[in-house]
């Protein structure tokens, strides 16, 4: 079976209103496949059939009846696609009908008017038909016309139609008549079409004595001719006859050439006026034109240029030809201003399809969807271009970036505002710098990203829209003529595909060129820096402006990928992204390595309970700072790779961590090391310990000696590896860096290490003066081991050496009370020995001698019980192995009795060295 075509649909009508019998031009989409296929057409409901002229599938041409609607539809039926519809209406005008001789303001048309009253020829068909067929009184009745249409429905009142039915017919116009009155119309019927079927012949033979008439006239007519030929006197008879009718015509024109002259000049007038009604589109056509262009109904402009071109693009009249000319002048003129319209920047991407639209539809040559194309690309890479170049040149200036000159900002300025890095991003996701960094504005470069991301973004975007329209042939309609453009679209994108992929190269490779340049001028070509560098003199950016300029790339990769652009061509922003990552990791721990080490300057002195200073927390804190800065950059996004795999990285990353760690073991010994002029005021110790509110002197705004100050680096020491490296270790894994194993055993040698160093440097400082002391104070008096006294209590050198280790206990204690074993061992054991070799270097021993010895020996041993070590205790066992020994029981009992004198007078100053629960005095 064929497949059935789709209804008629009629969508324009020429003239669109007229009077009855007006010839009509009828277009519109399937209006049959031939005359055949054409089976029904009414206008205003009446049935135009019999003057229908088929001429091709859109277009047919007919007279309008005199229909009983004043307006109505056009309405087309055919065997192959049924009734149809119609978008337009016609409208039946009923004019008041004038006499030949009657006065009128317009000119009337003669065409409704026959000259030749006394015969029917030229008459219309219609005009023939009976106005009663049944030959009876009409008695309409009052049935409604919607009630028959439901009644009959698809059938007609009307006897000419071809649905007509005599039902209808017989209700409409004898509802009122009798079953008598039919009878008679019937017979009337019957009698009028015997009469049709007898045709000519009945006339004939009615008329028969007539054509006997004229035949004898004919031949008496004859006869005379004949007799007269043989006269030559007058010439004969139809000579005379030709004189006569010539003299009557002379005179006839003479009397009426003044009123057909007039005739012949209205007719011309008339046929005149008729053509400019009639082609009165065409010859308003270019001022119409030009009037459209200015209003800018360009719809309008094409519709009728297209219709123009269809009725008078192949014309032969000279004048048609002129004036269809100077139509496609301005046409011409039109794609000119279009054209221009479409190559303009910037503009939306509706107008741009709106004017690709008007081209096509102008059959404009080449293909200006691809100069459009063209077009954007070009004017988006200078967009891209000329945002570098204003920076370059200093035309945007921030408030504090450049000034009116363009020159940067003092380098003092600069400083400050880099010393605040790790203030100025340390602890953000994602956040601009903290207000201490903007007392001056954005820098250029990062304000240069944005402004380069909004552009790409902005515009991109409606380029690639553009570029999918023009695949897919959206740009065109899908129905009608436009189909071919479409296929024409279709098959020169698919021609253009890789021109146009390297249209999207160029440009992803220009935007990250533009942002190397600004970021990572090594990374690009020496030739390539002229145009895409220039950079040099603009700020440096630590790495919260990095955090933030990776997420404007990010942002703009992401928008991008939303438009379903090819993986492979924005390959080169996730490797720019990569690179920004890198160096935004390494700029950050280089940058923390600077704030590290101007922590040295932010040291207060101020010990807590625990003998540590606020140091270590602000060194934690700045790191812990670092990391949650470098959340966002090692933050893995989607197609994204995790920049800590990369071995080059993950080296360089700890190399740096380890650094940082060095550099603040390295404040801490220039801390240790301060000369004490480097301080307002110097505190001598023995002032401190004797003031009675030494606690309270560690406070805000003290200044400590250079030996405290060993102490309070000593404690922090101790609480970096006890708390703090552990601390970072958990905090590194937490965020994702490697090599935290490597970090923490690096910070802990070096910690160690700086320990060591400043604990023997204290000892060297406190143990010196007090073993050194010994040997001058054992000899006072001319002292001899040989030839004293019996001894009577410990002597005074002895007592003066622990009341210095008081003093060494006193100041550890003060900073932190668990230093004291470890430093009071040290000095106990430097005593110890000191001692020991004095005892040693006696080559003899008087018995009160070798007492006296002994019970200083075992004094200081008693005394310092609680710090004594293995090395200690061996110490004292040699020095006493090396006395005489007492064997007398008195001697004995005297030493027990000196050593619990001795005891009982110190017992307050002894105190200190027992082992006890007390806290430490807050501060």
């Amino acid at each position: 079976m064929s497949k059935a075509r789709p209804p008629p649909l009629v969508t324009g009508i020429s003239p669109k209103e007229g009077p009855a019998w007006t010839k009509v031009t009828i277009r519109g989409e399937n209006l049959g496949t031939g005359p055949a296929d054409l089976v029904g057409l009414s206008i205003c409901g009446h049935n135009c059939m019999l003057t229908a002229e088929w001429m091709s599938a859109s277009k047919i041409v007919c007279r309008v009846g005199p229909a009983k609607d004043d307006k109505g539809e056009i309405i087309v039926t055919t065997k192959s696609g049924g009734p149809g519809t119609s978008t337009v209406s016609f409208k039946l005008l009923r004019p008041e009908r004038i006499g030949i001789l009657e006065q009128s303001a317009v000119w009337v048309d003669e065409v409704n008017y026959d000259m030749r009253t006394n015969r029917n020829k030229g008459i219309s068909p219609f005009s023939l038909r009976p106005s009663n067929p049944l030959g009876i009184e009409m008695d309409k009745g009052k049935a409604a016309q919607k009630d028959l249409e439901q009644i009959f429905p698809g059938m007609s009142g009307d006897f000419t139609s071809e649905n007509f039915s005599a039902s209808w017919y017989l209700i409409e116009n004898h509802s009122g008549s009798s079953f008598e009155q039919l009878k008679v119309a019937a017979n009337n019927l019957k009698k009028h079409a015997s009469k049709k079927n007898e045709g000519s012949m009945a006339s004939v033979k009615g008329g028969l004595s007539t054509f006997f008439e004229a035949q004898d006239a004919l031949a008496a007519i004859h006869q005379r001719l004949e007799s007269d030929g043989t006269e030559k006197v007058e010439g004969s008879m139809t000579r005379r006859l030709e004189n006569i009718l010539n003299r009557a015509s002379d005179t006839a024109d003479t009397l009426f050439q003044e009123v057909l002259g007039r005739k012949d000049k209205a007719d011309s007038t008339r046929n005149a006026l008729n053509v400019l009604q009639r082609f009165k589109f065409l010859f308003n056509l270019p001022l119409n034109i030009e009037r459209n262009i200015q209003k800018g109904d360009y719809d309008v402009v094409i519709n009728d240029y297209e219709k123009a071109k269809s009725l008078f693009g192949n014309t032969e009249v000279a004048v048609f030809k002129k004036v269809y000319a100077e139509v496609e002048t301005r046409i011409e003129a039109l794609r000119n201003l279009l054209l221009e319209k479409l190559l303009q920047t910037p503009s939306t991407l509706h107008d741009q399809k709106r004017y690709i639209r008007y081209l096509s539809d102008l059959h404009a040559p080449g293909d200006p969807a691809w100069q459009c194309i063209y077009a954007q690309h070009k004017w988006i890479l200078q967009l891209m271009q000329n945002c570098r170049n204003e920076f370059i040149s200093g035309r945007r200036v921030g408030a504090g970036g450049l000034d009116l000159e363009g020159d940067t900002r003092p380098a003092a300025l600069g400083r400050l505002g880099q010393s605040s890095s790790l203030k100025r991003g340390g602890s953000m996701h994602y956040q601009r710098p903290s207000s201490e960094s903007r007392l001056f504005e954005t820098p250029q470069q990062v304000q240069f990203v944005e402004k380069l991301s909004d552009v790409v973004i902005g515009q991109l975007p409606n380029f690639w829209k553009l570029w999918i329209s023009y695949v897919n042939g959206s740009l065109f309609s899908e129905t009608g003529e436009k189909s071919g453009h479409v296929e024409k679209s279709k098959k020169n994108a698919r021609q253009r595909q890789n021109d146009f992929k390297k249209m999207i190269e160029e440009l992803t490779n220009r935007l990250v060129k533009l942002i190397r340049g600004a970021l990572l001028p090594t990374t690009l070509p020496r030739g390539e820096l002229n145009v895409y560098g220039g950079w040099e003199d603009k700020t440096e950016l630590t790495g919260a402006w990095f955090t933030q300029i990776i997420h404007t790339v990010r942002g703009c990769h992401e928008a991008l990928s939303t438009l379903e652009i090819p993986n492979d061509l924005l390959q080169v922003i996730q490797d720019l992204l990569l690179e920004l990552r890198v160096h935004c990791l390494m700029v950050t721990l280089l940058h923390t390595s600077e704030d590290v080490k101007r922590l040295a300057e932010k040291e207060d002195w101020v010990v807590d309970n625990e003998g540590i200073t606020s140091l270590p927390s602000k060194f934690e804190q700045c790191m812990v700072q670092m990391l949650q800065s470098l959340k966002e950059p090692l933050e893995i996004k989607p197609g994204e790779i995790n920049v800590l795999q990369l071995d080059q990285v993950q080296d360089q990353a700890t190399e740096l961590s380890v650094n940082i760690m060095k550099v603040f073991i390295n404040c801490l010994e220039q801390l240790s090391r301060k000369a004490d002029e480097d301080f307002e005021v110097s505190h001598n110790i023995s002032v401190d310990l004797s003031s009675p509110d030494r606690f309270s002197r560690i406070h805000e705004g003290f200044i400590p000696t250079s030996e405290q100050r060993l102490l309070i680096i000593l404690s922090n020491c101790q609480y970096l590896e006890r708390r703090t490296f552990l601390n970072l270790a958990d905090h590194f894994e937490k965020h994702g860096l490697t090599g935290t194993e490597k970090i923490n055993r690096a910070s802990v040698d070096a910690v160690r290490e700086l320990d060591g160093n400043l604990f023997e440097a204290y000892i060297e400082r406190r143990a010196d003066p007090i073993a050194g002391s010994l040997e001058p104070g054992m000899y006072a008096g001319y002292f001899d081991w040989r030839d004293c006294q019996t001894p009577t209590g410990v002597r005074n050198y002895l007592k003066e050496a622990l009341v210095n280790i008081i003093a060494v206990h006193a100041e550890v204690f003060t900073v932190s009370k668990d230093l004291v074993p470890r430093v009071l061992s040290r000095i106990v054991e430097s005593v110890a020995d000191e001692m020991c070799r004095l005892m040693q270097c006696v080559s003899s021993f008087s018995k009160n001698g070798a007492l006296q010895a002994r019970l200083e020996l075992c004094a200081l041993r008693d005394a310092m019980a609680a710090y004594l070590n293995p090395e200690s205790k061996t110490i004292f066992k040699q020095a006493l192995d090396s006395l005489p020994q007492l064997h007398s029981g008195a001697d004995k009992k005297l030493l027990e009795e000196l050593l619990n004198k001795f005891k009982s007078s110190m017992q307050l100053q002894l105190t200190c060295f027992q082992p006890s629960n007390v806290q430490p005095v807050k501060r």
